[in-house]
């Protein structure tokens, strides 16, 4: 029993399932493309919300620093991700990394978990885009109809068509084909990124040296309590600790840790990259690094443009240009941020889409899925399945309880992908590797403690929902997933590999 649910995939039959025609996806993406997918999912709201919030929480001015020590915890993940990707391009991120590695019941339990991750973080940035739009259309004087608009906190009946909307027309761009995909993904992260840097040179002329003061605060303000209830923060991570001083920076990073979930997704994409072994650490590293910098910038901006305890928890950078004078900048961060939104939207749901294809063709879900549209050599079946669904659950389901089991999904596959890159450099040392992750195997395990040190913040009932999610998992893997994958099927001889096969 225990040599099936723990024999691996060799790296180069994995590679060589890639190449049978009816499972193989189109290659089409450079380092420019991943570097700009990995741009846009990582900057959405995030950089809109959570500065004011942990600035006002937990940090102050020290936001900044904040921000450097949760890149610095993602860059660790990201040296991992790099290796993996580039060693073994194929489509799964971390579900892939793990079953050449680990093995197959470890592949099934991070591959589950992602598409729970995926599927939850799309509904969740689809509700919160669809708010954007309908605060836009409210300052135009357009209202949407009673029971067609957002869901969040409403105890009434319901359906938030706009979000449902959202995740539909994506779905169909998705099944077009990954270069249509690149190109939209690419003019709104220009106007993204753009909106982003206009508030970082605007707001620069408005900072204050003294409202720098303390920039490492030792004690709350009295007022500061109340944004622990706010309901986008709740929204989006269920919980905002509170407490100051350099433990307060440390609180604060495990909070905007989240504000850089997304940058895994850029492995999803390594079947479809023309020169993985090259280009895949460029977009995952290129990307964390744009991000990183830009998160600093801004939150140097905003806590000198208006003193820490006095910013705004919903829309801290729309709300200090208010109380600077400059209200005009409110409705332009609203729209950068809107639009910002939907591609992390896209990539979150293309991410879902390529791990859902990875685990079919291996067996593990129903071959149904593996196959490829003949024409856009895209996998539409999963994508199609996957778009409907998480339409259904966006536009009905408020998602506030939900959304921590976005985090706790995030980490618990950096903690395994950095096992993973221990396990494989000693089992497979003849392995041709483009990239290495540095000091092995002091940089997995760091990653391995940043993430566990993390997921240990997060509150109990998270962990619990995570228990029962990940339980249902085993129940289908021992139904079906066990008895179906290729491996078993090979280990039977009921299918031949085309070279090599699963060790056991």
């Amino acid at each position: 029993m225990s040599s099936t649910l723990f024999r691996t995939k060799k790296v180069e039959q994995s590679i060589l399932d890639t190449e049978e025609p009816e499972h193989a996806l189109k290659k089409s993406l450079s380092a420019l493309d991943l570097t700009v997918f990995g741009v846009g999912v990582i900057i959405g709201t995030g950089i809109f919300v959570l500065t004011g919030t942990v600035a006002k929480d937990n940090a102050g001015p020290a936001t900044a620093l904040a921000f450097v020590a949760a890149g610095i915890a993602c860059a660790l993940a990201a040296l991992c991700y790099a290796e993996f990707a580039s060693t073994v391009p194929v489509a799964g991120s971390a579900y892939t990394f793990s079953y050449a590695s680990l093995g197959e019941l470890p592949a099934w339990i991070i591959g589950w978990d992602l598409v729970l991750e995926f599927a939850l973080g799309t509904a969740v940035v689809a509700v919160g885009w669809s708010g954007y739009i309908q605060s836009l259309m409210e300052n135009a004087g357009w209202t949407m109809p009673a029971g067609l608009g957002s869901r969040e906190g409403a105890d009434a009946f319901g359906f938030d068509i706009l979000a449902a909307a959202l995740v539909l027309v994506l779905t169909g761009i998705l099944v077009l084909g990954m270069k249509l995909s690149a190109r939209i993904t690419s003019i709104v992260v220009a106007i993204k990124v753009t909106v982003v840097l206009v508030v970082i040179i605007a707001g620069a002329f408005l900072i204050k040296g003294d409202n720098y003061d303390p920039f490492i605060p030792k004690e709350q303000p009295v007022e500061a309590g109340a944004s622990l209830d706010s309901p986008l923060i709740q929204l989006m991570f269920g919980w905002a600790p509170s407490n100051f001083g350099v433990m307060g920076i440390f609180t604060a990073a495990s909070v905007v840790f989240f504000a850089f979930i997304g940058f895994d997704v850029v492995a999803t994409a390594a079947e479809e990259t023309k020169n993985p072994q090259r280009d895949m650490p460029r977009g995952i590293l290129g990307s964390l690094l744009i991000c990183t910098t830009l998160y600093v910038l801004v939150s140097i901006v905003v806590t000198g443009m208006q003193h820490y305890s006095e910013l705004s928890v919903d829309a801290p950078l729309a709300d200090a240009f208010k109380a600077t004078g400059h209200p005009w900048f409110a409705g332009f961060i609203s729209f950068g941020a809107a639009v910002g939104l939907t591609t992390v939207c896209m990539i979150l749901l293309l991410g879902q889409t390529r791990v859902f294809f990875a685990m079919s063709r291996d067996g593990l879900l129903p071959r149904f899925f593996s196959h490829v549209h003949p024409r856009f050599k895209t996998p539409h079946r999963p994508t199609i399945l996957l778009g409907v669904i998480i339409a259904i659950l966006a536009g009905f389901t408020p998602l506030t309880e939900l959304a921590a089991l976005v985090n706790i999904g995030t980490l618990f596959a950096f903690v395994v992908v950095a096992i993973g890159v221990i396990i494989l450099r000693k089992s497979r040392p003849d392995l041709p590797r483009s990239f290495r992750t540095p000091w092995v195997p002091v940089i997995p395990i760091l990653s391995v403690c940043a993430s566990l040190w993390l997921m240990i913040n997060l509150p109990a009932e998270t962990w619990v929902r995570f228990a029962i999610w990940m339980a249902a998992g085993f129940l289908v893997y021992f139904l079906y997933g066990r008895t179906h994958s290729r491996l078993a099927r090979r280990d039977a001889g009921e299918e031949q590999p085309s070279v090599g096969g699963g060790t056991p």
